[in-house]
């Protein structure tokens, strides 16, 4: 593989945040028509569809299909996709905005710290530079978009359970990281999303039970079945692929520092779509973000890759 499609995949979290960027304001709209979890469990079960029909399409040698010793290791991914899904979702409805975009900042915080604790991986000057950098940014462009005066006036359940979400989607990125590996970026972000199908059912299932039963809770009209394709074919589908893929090239610190794009996106649609406004300090943070990415991207793809790349597909 070229060097210059190396550091195309390696961008592929780029790409990934940027999908990203509009989903909690989707999610957050879709809760007065389908409840937290009970979405969460057709978001990942469309995009589990989704991502297996594209396996089945790439195609791939036997050897690109996980053995039974890796099994654990997927249910263990799916468990962190449940526990994402289920924290987000819920923190998402008992935050506001401000709060859900500024905590946005701490995943690739844990990110770095899981991958640095678990993997060995070189807390190098410009990576650390970089983090520091874009979380600054991130409060610049949430303090213009905001009344940041508002962050300490939600729910603290909300709060703990978008902190969770956050520890749990780094652990869903670093222990993904031997998977994607030995495999590659596809299969790995397939059966993780397959496995995490069925425990979100089960927890849909009691949702809906609690709520009064599972027709009474959904209203699944036109525009919550859109939500819900965005969710599931975007926001989990191709996103997810592509963060494992940036996977494939750098270590999972360098991937992290994506990941603060996505109030930048989110805020870039607000106003493209809904016609709000922005001020200079959406400028001036999304500047200070997008320096932090070039300070984070200039490690080579070619030096951090492994030596044996992952089955392509």
């Amino acid at each position: 593989m070229s060097v210059l499609r190396k550091y195309v995949f390696a961008l592929g979290p780029l790409a990934a945040a940027a999908l990203w960027g509009g989903m909690y304001v989707v999610s957050k709209w879709s809760f007065a028509l389908v409840p937290p979890v009970t979405l969460g469990f057709f978001r990942v079960a469309l995009g589990a569809g989704a991502l297996w029909l594209w396996l089945r399409v790439a195609g791939g040698s036997d050897a690109d299909r996980p053995g039974r010793e890796d099994w654990p290791a997927l249910a263990g991914l799916g468990g962190w996709v449940t526990l994402t899904i289920v924290a987000q979702f819920l923190g998402t409805e008992l935050t506001n905005a401000s709060q859900g975009s500024l905590l946005t900042v701490l995943t690739p915080v844990f990110v770095v710290l899981l991958g640095a604790a678990l993997l060995g991986e070189r807390v190098t000057t410009p990576k650390a530079a970089g983090i520091a950098l874009a979380a600054v940014g991130t409060a610049v462009v949430v303090a213009g978009q905001y009344d940041v005066r508002s962050v300490a006036a939600g729910n603290a359940a909300g709060v703990l359970l978008l902190v969770v979400a956050s520890v749990a989607w780094a652990g869903f990125t670093v222990w993904g990281l031997p998977v994607v590996r030995k495999y590659s970026a596809l299969t790995a972000a397939t059966y993780a999303t397959i496995a995490a199908t069925p425990m979100l059912g089960v927890l849909a299932a009691a949702e809906l039970w609690y709520l009064g039963g599972p027709l009474g809770a959904l209203s699944l009209g036109p525009e919550s079945l859109l939500a819900i394709g965005y969710l599931g074919l975007a926001s989990t589908a191709a996103a997810w692929y592509l963060w494992y893929k940036g996977l494939e090239y750098v270590p999972a610190g360098t991937v992290a520092v994506f990941f603060f794009l996505q109030p930048v996106v989110g805020t870039a649609l607000a106003t493209a779509l809904l016609g709000e406004q922005v001020g200079p300090e959406f400028v001036v943070g999304s500047l200070m973000i997008g320096t932090s990415v070039w300070v984070v991207s200039r490690e080579r793809a070619a030096d951090t890759a492994p030596d044996q790349q992952p089955g392509e597909t």
